[in-house]
């Protein structure tokens, strides 16, 4: 697909859909690498592998304009904010405060894109999008609030003082992790208007390999590979190719033909997905009041996507 070639309304609202539905998925599936892994040697092993297999996508194509200092710098951003920054923001937020706290703050992700959007990209959200949006944030809220933790985890909270008293900086970070997931996308549609989805996607891969590299070569001299299995080997490779590759590449197709408003309300299928890989996969079970919740944030999706007169 060239830098200039806009998918139709319905297919992009597919790579979207199918995007936020495999990071939920991925998500899920790997915890396993997160016990054998520390998480920096994980992410340095994930762009590496990744890299490995876009290294033709870094090629630029005949019909794409050279990159400028702008261009290069919202590339460094993208995957600075996106992948780095988000990464351990969320991972130190959420060992800070409670998973409770952590889904309701993370939530709010569909209303910081359509802001942000709005802000700096000044594109006009309708009054539709907007209700879609809240639909969103109420129902991805509701689940967390709903999540049978909440009072065990109250418990803890008053045996514990040292973790209640850096929850307030848990659940900063994790509003931080909001904004960079939030920039991520914004950045991401600002940058589909110039280089193709797989270009963008090799760049900001090779921009996480890059800030990640210090960190992995450090934690890998005195780690045991040997140690790891098999299976383990095999994640990772999903994992790497999922993460890096498929639902970036995914989301940059969409998102030139979306609005990031709009696209933003996609985010609340993760925890969707997530939640029904855990049903499926792994015989977890939902409340009647979280499958209410799940049912208000994807009629979140359908008000913020339904065609509504002409969309340019």
């Amino acid at each position: 697909m060239s830098a200039t070639t806009a998918l139709p309304r319905p297919l992009a609202y597919g790579c979207l859909a199918l995007s936020m539905s495999l990071v939920g998925s991925y998500v899920a599936l790997s915890k396993p690498l997160a016990a054998v892994f520390p998480v920096l040697l994980l992410a340095w092993l994930r762009f590496g592998i990744g890299g490995v297999a876009m290294l033709h996508w870094l090629r630029k194509p005949a019909d794409e304009p050279a990159l400028t200092g702008r261009m290069r710098g919202l590339l460094f951003l993208e995957s600075f904010l996106g992948n780095f920054l988000f990464t351990l923001c969320m991972i130190s937020g959420v060992k800070l405060t409670t998973a409770v706290s952590a889904g309701v703050i993370m939530a709010a992700i569909p209303a910081a894109v359509a802001l942000l959007s709005w802000l700096f990209l000044r594109e006009r959200v309708a009054p539709r999008v907007w209700v879609g949006v809240a639909c969103a944030v109420l129902g991805i809220a509701l689940v967390s609030l709903s999540n049978r933790e909440l009072t065990s985890q109250a418990t803890q909270a008053l045996n514990a003082s040292r973790t209640s008293d850096l929850r307030w900086l848990g659940n900063l970070l994790l509003v931080g992790a909001v904004l960079c997931e939030a920039s991520y996308a914004v950045i991401g549609k600002a940058l589909t208007g110039q280089l193709s989805p797989r270009r963008i996607t090799a760049l900001i891969n090779l921009w996480g390999f890059a800030l990640s590299t210090p960190f992995g070569l450090w934690l890998a001299w005195g780690f045991d590979f040997g140690a790891v299995t098999p299976g383990i080997w095999l994640l990772l490779l999903f994992y790497a190719l999922a993460a890096c590759m498929w639902t970036v590449w995914l989301w940059m197709t969409g998102l030139k033909s979306v609005p990031a408003a709009q696209a933003g309300v996609f985010t609340v299928l993760l925890p969707i997905s997530a939640a029904a890989v855990g049903v499926l996969a792994l015989g977890e079970r939902l409340s009647l009041l979280q499958l209410m919740a799940y049912g208000v944030a994807l009629a979140g999706v359908l008000l913020a996507t339904l065609p509504s007169g002409v969309e340019r």
